[in-house]
């Protein structure tokens, strides 16, 4: 039988770095714990990855090529069902480099490229947004101005980019861990969702009460 070949090393020094990153923090990941979690010597790690600065740019480079492209399929949305698999999928990715927004403010303080290359990203999650509105508006699923429209974009970045820092602060100890990772992925879509509710028509608003019920009754908490 033939033998799966191993993981390169840099691929793996990334997965890891990720993994503790999520698990405890950024700041609070030296390279040399990395490299003991590895069990590869610190000059292996710095051979790829010469500070830990361009293992954070490496890994959200990685982000940015999972969100982007799932950002565009915003412009097919129609309707509710739609809506809720896209904004589901987005708190994924976000769970999944939950790091990037537990310390977004220290890691802008400290990496330049992470500080030009955030407003782009939030400039992509604000048209995908504004896109996911207009499209529910073309199929006459919601009732809403262009200046609400505008603003209703701003204020589900806001949720999304923050909701995991809020998250956090409520339960520092728990929150992030991998076993809550369904139950905070879908709090997240559930609260981005319901500020949808006052501009949808009423068959859709009717039928969004519907899918929130069902997703409170699998155990997310009322919000």
């Amino acid at each position: 039988m033939a033998t799966k070949a191993p993981r390169r090393t840099a691929q793996r020094i990334l997965d890891a770095s990720l993994a503790l990153f999520n698990r405890y923090g950024e700041p609070n990941v030296s390279t040399t714990l990395i490299s003991s979690d590895l069990n590869i010597s610190p000059g292996n790690l710095y051979y790829h990855f010469p500070a830990k600065e361009e293992l954070v740019n490496a890994l959200f480079d990685r982000y940015q090529k999972a969100l982007i492209p799932l950002l565009a399929a915003a412009t097919d949305i129609r309707n509710i069902e739609d809506a809720w698999f896209f904004i589901h999928s987005i708190f994924e990715i976000v769970w999944e480099y939950r790091f990037l927004y537990r310390d977004l403010n220290d890691l802008l303080s400290r990496n330049r490229l992470l500080e030009s290359e955030i407003k782009d990203v939030i400039l992509h999650k604000t048209s995908a947004f504004k896109s996911l509105l207009q499209g529910l508006q073309l199929s006459s699923a919601l009732d809403i101005t262009v200046e609400e429209r505008q603003a209703l974009a701003v204020h589900m970045v806001v949720i999304l980019t923050w909701w995991l820092s809020y998250e956090y602060v409520r339960d520092p100890r728990n929150a992030l861990e991998d076993a809550n990772a369904q139950q905070s992925v879908l709090k997240g879509a559930v609260q981005l969702l319901r500020l949808l509710l006052p501009y949808l028509e009423a068959h859709e608003r009717a039928h969004l009460q519907n899918l929130l019920k069902a997703y409170d009754t699998q155990g997310s908490e009322s919000i």
